[in-house]
């Protein structure tokens, strides 16, 4: 691996704020540490309207702790890890000044934007895997990729959250051509996309995007934000010299942010 492991950092990870991850900031810094990383980006799921997939997020009234958690970490940390201070927000239809007002409260890092829902379907949720029995796979990518074309148009995020989310319980997509017009909106929108580990750990095992789609994207000259998707200290940097390796082999630039800009 050409590019070293103390030169990376893991922009993808959670905290149990969003009531589904454990350990705290500080935890996750100091697997980091451990892992010999030069940083880490807490991206938690951001607040949403009271209606909004409520069991698998902080609370508005919980960003505030959120704020106070990150930092607390960043401050322990100094002179041994970087530690940044970021989101995961979601892209639904409708909910983009919601978004936007949240996104206003805090001068953020970095903002990875990720579509969980088709219409009132939670795709990605394990209770609801068996929706994909009775619909259209193609339908379900078409569908899927229009909402992230959305998404990337909203000028709200900095890059995509893993981009072939619909693959996780094994439905891999079923043409590569579905994605391009996202893929075209995100480059069209200087965007990266989160290179994501987490799906390595899933029923289909392997990272988003797959290797076809990050090919492309690499060619539209899209970069690459390295992330675990961790939800427990002991996932942080989870398969990263797999991931630099497969990105050296494509041509992939892998960059991070702060301050919301690309470094």
């Amino acid at each position: 691996m050409s590019q070293k492991i103390n030169t990376l950092f893991d922009s993808h990870m959670h905290t149990p704020l969003c009531k589904h991850a454990k350990g705290s900031p500080l935890e996750y810094a100091q697997a980091a540490l451990e892992r010999g990383l030069a940083g880490i980006v807490i991206t938690d799921h951001i607040p949403m309207p009271a209606w909004f997939d409520a069991p698998w997020r902080m609370a508005l009234s919980e960003l505030d702790r959120y704020l106070e958690w990150v930092l607390q970490a960043k401050e322990a940390m100094q002179g041994r890890l970087e530690v940044r201070i970021g989101l995961e927000a979601d892209f639904h239809p409708g909910t983009e000044r919601f978004v936007e007002k949240i996104l206003g409260r805090y001068p953020w890092d970095y903002v990875m934007g990720s579509v969980h829902y088709l219409g009132a379907w939670g795709f990605d949720n394990p209770d609801f895997k068996e929706e994909f029995e009775w619909r259209n796979l193609e339908g379900i990518y078409r569908t899927y990729y229009d909402l992230v074309a959305q998404a990337a148009q909203t000028g709200l995020f900095d890059a995509v959250g893993h981009l072939d989310l619909p693959k996780k319980f094994g439905h891999a997509q079923p043409a590569l051509e579905l994605a391009i017009p996202a893929l075209e909106a995100i480059a069209a929108a200087d965007m990266a996309l989160d290179y994501n580990t987490a799906g390595l750990r899933k029923p289909i095992a392997e990272i988003y995007p797959a290797v076809g789609l990050s090919t492309v994207a690499a060619q539209l000259g899209i970069p690459f934000v390295l992330g675990s998707d961790a939800h427990a200290p002991a996932e942080v940097g989870y398969a990263f010299e797999e991931a630099v390796q497969t990105l050296e082999g494509i041509g992939g630039q892998i960059v991070t942010f702060k301050g919301r800009a690309r470094v």
